[in-house]
């Protein structure tokens, strides 16, 4: 009977995480074909309707707040079978609950935008909170799922502190560089640069306006292509580095360049906008997979020192 239960929170999880990554997507849509206003100043109606009448705005909007509800609701049952059933198993508790944190957080930071206008700035955040609450769904479905081959590896590797920091710093920065691009959305500056590698034709142009704000966001994506290829050559380099870590650094290597290039793509589509839209979507599906397995590294090193800490302080107590 637990195994049914156990399977049934897996299935949850992982469904709230495929939800999570369609809400990302559907709001990028939203977001590039200038959609946000499509059900007017009202929430949770749309033009005052619970079915509103059909323009491509209000289709896309709707269909925004649709799939974010029904992906709310997944979330809360996932907290709910999780606290019920797998309470023992207090990482995965802290992963449901945060995802459930989040996804209320960027749902009101939604109503309010549509309500009342904000700030790029606020905006830009409303995005970030969705790719935390995505990291957070993912970790609870390595955390209800985990093997205990892949835990026991992690516990008995020693991580330094070099490379703890490292992928602390690289995950931060990732952040950073995807507040960067939300706000480059929002401001609109998506057309400030033209061309690519160089924007406007030169290597270092006018930081003022979109093409400084478009110019900073691709300085700090080089900037975290440098980090992530540190952390993944020391990685790799590491003798004994357990191979679920080993993997997970190569995924997050091929995805920045990934990002790199799906990026790339986005500036050579600014004439066609159908591909650009479908290049924004890819954009932003590889960053959240890729800012979500740094997130998972971290807490693998994490829980690795944790545990070797309590050895040492076990070993200290049997000494005195």
């Amino acid at each position: 009977m637990q195994e049914v239960l156990n399977r049934i929170v897996r299935n949850v999880s992982l469904l709230s995480c495929i939800g999570m990554f369609f809400v990302l997507i559907a709001g990028v849509a939203v977001t590039k074909m200038d959609a946000g206003r499509g059900c007017g100043t009202d929430w949770p109606l749309c033009n005052g309707k619970f079915i509103p009448a059909y323009t491509v705005e209000s289709f896309l909007e709707y269909n925004h707040r649709l799939i974010s509800g029904i992906v709310g609701i997944i979330v809360a049952a996932a907290f709910v079978l999780v606290w019920r059933y797998m309470r023992e198993n207090k990482e995965a508790v802290i992963y449901a609950g945060s995802s459930l944190f989040f996804t209320v957080l960027q749902a009101i930071l939604g109503a309010m935008a549509v309500v009342q206008p904000q700030s790029d700035a606020v905006l830009a955040l409303h995005f970030g909170f969705s790719l935390i609450a995505f990291a957070c769904t993912y970790l609870l479905v390595k955390a209800v799922g985990r093997s205990e081959t892949d835990a026991g590896e992690s516990e008995n590797f020693r991580y330094s502190s070099g490379y703890y920091a490292l992928l602390w710093i690289s995950a931060i920065f990732c952040y950073v560089v995807v507040y960067l691009g939300a706000y480059v959305r929002h401001t609109e500056s998506f057309a400030g640069c033209t061309g690519w590698p160089l924007c406007n034709g030169e290597w270092i142009p006018e930081l003022t306006g979109a093409a400084g704000i478009v110019f900073i966001h691709r300085l700090s994506a080089l900037i975290l292509f440098i980090l992530i290829a540190w952390v993944t050559v020391w990685t790799l380099r590491a003798r004994e580095m357990p191979a679920h870590m080993r993997r997970a650094g190569n995924i997050v290597f091929v995805t920045i360049i990934l990002q790199i290039l799906s990026g790339a793509l986005v500036t050579f589509a600014l004439e066609n906008a159908d591909v650009y839209v479908f290049a924004a979507m890819l954009h932003t599906m590889i960053i959240a997979v890729m800012f979500s397995v740094q997130c998972y590294m971290i807490i693998e090193v994490w829980k690795s020192r944790r545990a070797l800490r309590r050895v040492g302080q076990t070993a200290e107590t049997s000494l005195g």
